[in-house]
């Protein structure tokens, strides 16, 4: 690119799915806060910054968290700038796509649902959930490594995640296979993060039929199972959901959080067959591999940003506002601010202030199965450096050291590889 690169059309320019960062850095240097030239969105690149929109609820809706300005607010909101829309985003959420989803609920009744939600990923159930976790690796490994070589991606992050997230969720053994097969194809065509497609309001509906006949099922016939306390947890103050509000709830965990975890644990092989030293330390000292983790979380959100949407006249960093603004935080640039992390582009697995990273988000919406996904991702890690002795990518499929050609997912909302090659030596 020779053209002034905060000019680029981020939500349709392919030239940045491979490497966004340089137009990050570009967009920071110009402005931690600056809007963009082609749909008038608010880019956050700052790292203070993106925290302070984080925590915000009052000012910040996020009743297009995930959409943004594809096909963004149902009515228009010039002339408004002064204003307080949020009666008016009451009035209109349901009409935007994903509005019945956690991430973009409002307290409070995203208040209600986000502790719907930890009611059932409990600590207790996490554990009970990770000691599954071991074997499921293994099974999944037998088959994997098997060959000496084989696609990451979908011979081994995405069964053994899909898996995980079924037995947190306590699906019956005889309805996993083909439970698993519809949601690895579940949001093919959703048109999330695809600024020439069309979104599909609600594309998980076809896994809202099979949970919503087990709650109806735990609710007539309680059973000393998950799918039993998924089907009887309550509000905080004692209401029994709605049906619907604890199917929602479910397949968000369940698409949601496999995708995340696909992705980091992706980029953590990348990072380990691309820099050899860095596997080497990790083999010596399993100690690395929790810090490992954030680093990699760090250096590539799975999720480029959130979107928010200005109810009011407001200000970040010293940046006006008015009310209706489209904000994108973006995770991805936050993460290489300089000014919070020293040599943001290198990789260091022993970086001190990893965790400080932005992959999460922070405040009420911060993922909520963060805990989940860094446990899925240090279990496959762990039997992966147990059952080899070296992991390699392979040249033949994405090119020589220095000469790599890596194929990422087309859209301005996730970051991640779509396929990885890799071969290894076996124990």
């Amino acid at each position: 690119m020779t053209e002034d690169l905060t000019t680029v059309d981020f939500f349709r320019d392919s030239r940045l799915t491979d490497d966004p960062y340089t137009f990050y850095e570009a967009l920071r240097n110009k402005c931690p806060v600056a809007k963009e030239d082609h749909y008038g969105v608010t880019m956050v690149t700052g790292w203070q910054e993106a925290v302070d929109v984080y925590n915000d609820a009052d000012t910040f809706s996020s009743c297009i968290s995930v959409t943004g300005p594809f096909p963004g607010f149902p009515v228009s909101l010039e002339g408004r700038e002064n204003d307080d829309i949020t009666e008016l985003i009451k009035e209109h959420r349901d009409e935007i796509p994903f509005s019945d989803q956690l991430p973009t609920l409002d307290p409070p009744t995203h208040t209600d649902h986000r502790a719907l939600l930890m009611r059932l990923i409990t600590p207790k159930r996490l554990k009970e959930n990770e000691d599954a976790m071991w074997q499921l690796a293994d099974d999944n490994l037998d088959r994997f490594l098997a060959p000496g070589e084989g696609e990451f991606i979908k011979g081994f992050a995405g069964p053994f995640t899909l898996q995980v997230i079924a037995d947190l969720l306590g699906v019956p053994e005889g309805d996993r296979e083909e439970l698993l097969e519809r949601l690895a194809r579940g949001t093919h065509g959703s048109g999330l993060g695809n600024a020439d497609k069309a979104l599909t309001k609600t594309p998980l509906e076809y896994l809202y039929d099979v949970f919503a006949t087990y709650v109806e099922d735990r609710r007539a016939e309680p059973r000393d199972d998950v799918l039993t306390g998924l089907a009887t947890a309550t509000f905080p103050d004692g209401r029994l959901p709605e049906v619907g509000d604890v199917v929602r709830v479910a397949t968000n965990v369940f698409s949601a959080g496999q995708e995340t975890t696909v992705r980091l644990l992706s980029t953590a092989l990348k990072v380990m067959g691309d820099q050899p030293e860095v596997q080497a330390k990790l083999r010596e000292n399993r100690e690395l591999l929790g810090n490992f983790i954030e680093e990699c979380l760090r250096i590539e959100s799975p999720v480029k940003g959130d979107f928010r949407l200005s109810r009011m006249p407001t200000t970040i960093g010293d940046q006006p506002l008015g009310a209706g603004c489209t904000v994108m935080v973006i995770n991805g640039a936050a993460n290489r601010d300089p000014r919070r992390f020293e040599d943001p582009d290198t990789f260091d697995p022993e970086r001190k202030n990893a965790r400080q990273h932005l992959a999460f988000g922070r405040g009420i919406h911060s993922c909520p199965g963060a805990p989940l996904a860094r446990a899925e991702t240090r279990v496959g890690l762990e039997r992966l450096l147990d059952r080899t002795t070296d992991i390699r990518i392979s040249e033949r499929k994405h090119g020589p050291v220095g000469n790599r050609r890596y194929e990422y997912i087309p859209t301005y909302i996730l970051r991640g590889l779509t396929e990885l090659h890799l071969e290894f030596d076996l124990r």
